[in-house]
């Protein structure tokens, strides 16, 4: 299935297609600003289970002067 911080949530349902791809890419490009991926989790199970729910957050200093545009782009992809 892939790296689990990567994985979008319909690979998980086993129902997906290209637009996986962009879900991927967002998540890098979530990584490449901060430097940690926006879904966390101590294993496997908890990583994809917060994938799942899809809350996608930008907390702490490393977003402060991340421009909103930035953040948009980034919720339109995953």
């Amino acid at each position: 299935m892939g790296t689990p911080y990567y994985i979008a949530p319909e690979v998980l349902d086993k129902n997906y297609d290209q637009k996986c791809d962009i879900w991927s890419l967002g998540i890098i490009l979530y990584v490449l600003f901060c430097g940690y991926p926006p879904f966390n989790g101590t294993n496997d199970e908890k990583i994809m289970r917060k994938i799942k729910e899809k809350n996608v957050s930008f907390p702490n200093e490393e977003w402060d002067d991340v421009s909103i545009q930035i953040k948009e782009i980034i919720l339109s992809m995953l």
